[in-house]
């Protein structure tokens, strides 16, 4: 009579553990690319990436349909936006949706949390462009309470209307295709500010928008508008080098631009070729 040879539990379990440990590896690294290849349509040289790691810097990708977001559960706000925009034959945008929590950030950041706190709900990735651009479910994601950072009226409805307006209305056209990372700048010191919240949301004390016409020669923009903003000022006051706002921010904007090129980008302003004296005092539309 032969007897069955037993094999012992642990050894049983030990390849069973083995087989769902390679299935979740393949099957992240499927996702990994997958989902790198999707990025790398929505940025031009690159995610933007922390300078160097600290709490503050410290953010999540956020991947929406149109567009990035570089997300902080620090401060609670996005830290980046990155989108771009193309010509489309006969731009549209459905009516506003309602704002949305979104379930992907660790603070509950509800769609009235900023109710009577003196602060709108601003966009970083705006609503009109992306849905032009993106269709109407990428606009619908725009509403994502993720995608949004206090700013004061004048601001948000006025001077930050207007350089948005400018960039689908006039930038776009010109240029065929442009490459838009905007976002909050705080104080220097966290401690400063780490109590100037709406809830749980750190109210930045300026805001940021890089343009980039992409190319073999790229052509780039760069603003910094602070809280303060009246809302009629002349757009061309508030351009800065790109490297001022990535000294303000930490990030590094165009991580896989070589060096000798992004000396040349972000080292100054040049404002040739993009007509912006031709925009740059055109009200808004409130």
């Amino acid at each position: 009579m032969t007897r069955r040879r037993t094999i012992p539990r642990w050894r049983r379990h030990g390849r069973r553990f083995g087989v769902t440990l390679l299935f979740v590896v393949v099957t992240s690294g499927l996702w990994y690319s997958q989902e790198r290849r999707v990025r790398d349509q929505l940025v031009w040289m690159g995610v933007p990436e922390w300078q160097s790691l600290t709490p503050t810097s410290f953010h999540r990708v956020l991947r929406n349909e149109g567009f990035l977001v570089g997300w902080s559960d620090v401060r609670v706000n996005p830290l980046w936006v990155s989108y771009q925009l193309h010509e489309v034959d006969e731009p549209s945008a459905g009516p506003r949706p309602g704002f949305q929590r979104d379930w992907r950030t660790l603070w509950p950041v509800g769609t009235e949390s900023y109710f009577g706190s003196g602060y709108d709900r601003g966009h970083l990735a705006p609503n009109y462009a992306i849905a032009a651009v993106h269709g109407r479910e990428a606009q619908r994601q725009t509403f994502r309470m993720s995608n949004m950072t206090p700013q004061r009226p004048d601001l948000n409805r006025k001077l930050w209307q207007r350089l948005e307006e400018v960039v689908i209305d006039h930038f776009v056209p010109r240029f065929g295709v442009v490459q838009v990372i905007t976002g909050p700048l705080f104080p220097e010191t966290f401690a400063d500010n780490v109590l100037n919240r709406v809830g749980f949301v750190e109210i930045p004390e300026a805001f940021y928008k890089i343009i980039v016409v992409p190319g073999e020669s790229p052509m780039a923009l760069a603003f910094i508008m602070p809280q303060q903003a009246r809302g009629d000022e002349p757009l061309d006051d508030f351009l800065v080098p790109i490297d001022q706002v990535e000294a303000r921010s930490g990030l590094d904007f165009f991580p896989r631009l070589p060096d000798e090129a992004a000396q040349a980008l972000e080292g100054q302003v040049a404002t040739q070729g993009w007509a912006l004296e031709e925009v740059a005092r055109l009200p808004s539309r409130f």
